[in-house]
């Protein structure tokens, strides 16, 4: 099912709406949707925004980029800062860096439809303690990534883990808040839940070189990770599924997330 979603939002990655409506569409046969993935974060060179469009369940789910498109981002204290096209359907500004605390608005203009986004990188928040443990799962022993880190106090705080085994990235999607322990020391498990297809690949074995991203975001960008993957783990097959929440206006699919970014590795016991 979590292939479906990628097939249909052509590579994936996308969060909130004004109105926060999750709309059902036909898989085949539904009119075209411009999908645009922004990031940005406090690290240097990492500003990106990926243009393409939906596509039907039974094409190729590879990335077609739109090109042509006008791209632009500011922060309310200075100029718009433009993206420049670096191939095709992908647009980069490596001069931008992001601040803890700003609000970062994107600007997208497609063949005169204009698309609008804003995100707020919160307080950055990091991991002190990373290991591989072997945990039993439905009688299974496997080997899990743990991680933990201090939960500021005063709810609000979001965040975002991406996993990499020997260079490959886990299509699981990891996201955690603190809506149940605020201002604690979390230590969180990252547990894959991948199809059968993508499970050896998901699998730590020992020797096994395994890095951890871990993203603070916006609760806008936290709703779009969480929408998407409800409907990834949605159990009716016959189900269509539903577009993730979007933070950007004006009718396009996708997300914008301005975020702090932290990254460690190890080698699995």
């Amino acid at each position: 099912m979590q292939n479906c979603i990628y097939a249909l939002l052509a590579l994936t990655v996308f969060t909130m709406s004004s109105c926060e409506k999750v709309i059902d569409i036909n898989l085949n046969n539904a009119s075209k949707k411009y999908v645009i993935e922004g990031m940005l974060s406090d690290q240097s060179g990492s500003c990106k925004v990926l243009i393409t469009t939906t596509r039907n369940f039974d094409e190729d789910n590879s990335f077609v980029g739109i090109s042509g498109a006008q791209v632009t981002i500011a922060d309310g204290t200075g100029p718009e800062l433009s993206l420049v096209e670096s191939s095709n359907g992908i647009y980069e500004n490596k001069s931008i860096t992001g601040i803890v605390g700003h609000t970062y608005n994107l600007k997208v203009i497609i063949n005169g439809e204009q698309f609008t986004a804003s995100s707020t990188i919160p307080e950055k928040v990091l991991f002190d303690t990373l290991f591989v443990n072997d945990e039993v799962i439905f009688g299974e022993l496997i080997k899990l990534v743990n991680l933990r880190y201090p939960d500021p106090v005063g709810r609000g705080n979001s965040y975002r883990f991406i996993q990499y085994i020997n260079g490959e990235k886990d299509k699981t999607i990891f996201i955690r808040n603190d809506d149940l322990n605020d201002g604690r020391i979390i230590e969180t498990v990252l547990f894959s839940l991948n199809d059968d297809d993508d499970e050896e690949e998901s699998k730590i074995s020992k020797g096994d070189e395994v890095r951890i991203e871990m993203l603070c975001v916006d609760a806008a960008v936290y709703k779009y990770w969480f929408s998407l993957d409800q409907s990834a783990l949605g159990t009716n097959e016959s189900a269509s599924p539903a577009n993730p929440v979007t933070n950007i206006t004006g009718g396009a699919l996708g997300y914008f997330s301005a975020h702090t970014y932290q990254t460690d590795s190890l080698i699995s016991p």
